[in-house]
This record gives C-alpha cells, sequence and structure tokens, in this order.
C-alpha cells in the first residue's frame, strides 16, 4: 500500500494528484509487467524504469517491483533489451545503449527508497550485465558511447543527451557495486572518461544543440556541476523557455513538453536554483488532465496539445521532479547529492575545442 508521506508541492499538487497520477501509470501496467507510453502503446527499456521509479515514489511497490522484474525478463544474453516492444512483441531489435544503463539509476532509486537490498542483490546480475554492454560500446578517442547497436554493428555516432544519461546512470551503478560488495574500478575509470568527453569534447557528439534535452542533461546528469552548470542554464533559458507554460522541446518548434520541463526542474534542483524550479513546476501544470494523467505537451501557438497522447513518461517525469522539489522520500535526491560527485581534471586533450 502506499505510504502516508507522499509527496506534494503546496498550492501546486497534492499528495492524492500525486497518488492519482501514478495510479494513472499502473493502469497502463501489462500482465508481464511492462509499463507502455500509454494503454495499447508500445514500451522501451528507458521511459519503462523511468515509470517504475515513479511507481516508487508513490509507494506502489507491488507494481515497480513487477516492472524491475520484466527488465530482468526480457534482458538478452549480452545484457541489452531490444529498444521497443508492443504487447510483448519486440518491434525493434536495435538495442539503445542509453536505454539499457538506465535500469542502474533504477534499481539504486528502488533500493535507497526502500531499503531493500536483497532485491538489489537480486537483480545486481542486471545491472552489471547492462553497463558492462553498454561500455563495450564506449570508444577510445574521448570516452563517448555510441548510441546504438544492431545486428549490422554499432551506430557509430554518439549522443550528448545519451551519453549524459549514461553518465548518471554509471554513476548509480557505481554506488551499488559498492553497496553490494562487487567494487568495479574499471566502470569508474569509463565514467571519468566519459565524463571529460561530455565536458570538453562537444565534437565528439551529434550536433543536436536545437534539442532542449542537449542544455540542461550534462548538468542533470552531474558530470557539469558549479559555476559551469549554472552558467550553461543561464545562457540558453531565453532560448528554450517559455514564461507560464514550459520549455520547448526544440528551439525552433513552438512547443512546450511537460517531461524535459520536468526534467529541467530536476537540474535546477540539483544545482540549488529552487526557486526556478518551483516556478517551472508550477507553469507546466496546465498538461494536467482529471484523471491525473499528463499530455506530452502543447502547440502554444494555437493552444492545441500535441501530440493528442498522455504518456506514462510524462506524468513519471512530473511525479519524480515533485518528490525532489518536496524533498520527500528517501531517493528524492538521486539527482541531487545522493551520489558522490567523481573527480574531475583539466583537459590536456591536443587542440582542446572551443567552449
Amino acid at each position: 500500500m502506499p505510504g502516508a508521506d507522499l509527496p506534494r508541492v503546496p498550492g501546486v499538487l497534492t499528495a492524492r494528484q500525486f497518488l492519482q497520477s501514478a495510479e494513472s501509470i499502473a493502469a497502463t501496467q501489462e500482465s508481464d509487467g511492462a509499463l507502455p507510453w500509454f494503454t495499447g502503446g508500445h514500451t522501451d527499456p528507458w521511459d519503462h524504469i523511468e515509470n517504475a521509479m515513479a511507481l516508487t515514489a508513490a509507494g506502489l511497490l507491488d507494481e515497480a517491483r513487477a516492472a524491475y522484474l520484466w527488465s530482468a525478463k526480457t534482458q538478452r544474453a549480452d545484457g541489452s533489451w531490444p529498444s521497443q516492444f508492443r504487447n510483448g512483441v519486440i518491434e525493434n531489435e536495435h538495442s539503445d545503449t542509453n536505454f539499457c544503463a538506465y535500469i542502474a539509476t533504477g534499481v539504486l532509486h528502488y533500493s535507497t527508497s526502500t531499503g531493500d537490498s536483497v532485491f538489489a542483490r537480486e537483480m545486481w546480475p542486471v545491472v552489471r550485465d547492462a553497463v558492462n554492454f553498454v561500455l563495450s560500446l564506449q570508444q577510445g578517442r574521448f570516452g563517448e558511447i555510441h548510441w546504438s547497436a544492431g545486428p549490422e554493428g554499432s551506430s557509430g555516432e554518439a549522443l550528448l543527451t545519451g551519453c549524459s544519461s549514461i553518465f548518471h546512470s554509471l554513476r548509480c551503478a557505481l554506488a551499488l557495486a559498492d553497496q553490494l560488495g562487487d567494487p568495479q574500478p574499471e566502470w569508474e575509470v569509463a565514467a571519468l572518461r566519459l565524463g571529460h568527453a561530455l565536458r570538453d569534447h562537444p565534437e565528439a557528439f551529434l550536433d543536436k544543440a536545437r534539442y532542449s534535452m542537449d542544455w540542461y542533461y550534462p548538468v542533470l546528469s552531474g558530470a557539469i556541476r558549479g559555476r559551469a552548470a549554472q552558467a550553461r542554464i543561464n545562457t540558453h533559458w531565453p532560448t528554450f523557455v517559455v514564461p507560464d507554460l514550459g520549455i520547448r522541446c526544440v528551439s525552433d518548434h513552438p512547443w512546450v513538453t511537460g517531461a524535459e520541463t520536468c526534467e529541467l526542474v530536476l537540474t535546477l534542483d540539483a544545482i540549488g536554483d529552487t526557486p526556478r524550479a518551483l516556478r517551472l513546476f508550477t507553469d507546466m501544470q496546465h498538461l494536467r488532465e482529471s484523471d491525473g494523467s499528463y499530455w506530452t505537451g502543447l502547440v502554444f501557438t494555437d493552444g492545441k496539445r500535441w501530440p493528442e497522447e498522455r504518456t506514462t513518461w510524462t506524468a513519471a517525469a512530473t511525479l519524480l521532479a515533485a518528490d525532489a522539489v518536496s524533498r520527500t522520500t528517501p531517493a528524492h535526491n538521486i539527482f541531487r547529492n545522493l551520489l558522490p560527485q567523481l573527480p574531475t581534471t583539466t583537459c590536456t586533450c591536443p587542440e582542446p575545442s572551443p567552449h
């Protein structure tokens, strides 16, 4: 049963509304534990985990455990997952490295929230194999990680947002390894290299600067902190933030999206910018529906919700943001200070990229 002390944001989101949104996610769960985008929609391994984290924050632990066991059952022998399922059938055989790494964030979130080290140990082989698969696609150039792999091999390209999320997942995996007495020093070396690429070598990644995620994800992940983080957020704030509505998904489209707005809330919370985090969290509530679900986005030039979908992962990002700003569950700070920062060094690579 959900715990009595659920996250709430005074004047914005009540505890009852928080639970209602979590229940809207749980209502989509399939018999095998999968958490699709919406009832009848497809399931991808990353958003599935994001949904499981939201269920955990709401105390819906049976449903969250079923989701993690789905991940364990569907993992392939090499540690990867197909990137898309629908009703138990694989729709896309390719593996997305960020999707695969996120299991580490989810399991650490669950074990921190519940104190259930037995379940963490049960899930540890799944996490270990997933991380080893992801790191098999790390490159020797700067430490970036190719974003996908399939029967024909690696994509040969790295994405800044995906690698930033992987960086955070590696930090979670290292924390789990230490807690379970199975240290993985080679993972730390890989994370240090990846952090270096994220901070100092934008040329290692495809240019996706139009997308807001490439703006805030290096900060959300912990790869960039301190003054550099504040400067990065402030520099691009006017480009992406639409007052009273949230943030654009893409800089040149009049479209605000709830999940990206709430991820920026998590980012601002992580660097101590509480006033702007709360303001944005309040602003995006226009996407909330009466049953607690959330529309994906709004085209603000014509006031139309688009796509006409209420996605579970939008609700999940909203709930994780609410937990972070309200400081409620034991894992509320998984993006803020739950994890120790990895050391950083000055880049000494030849011909460093301009900043």
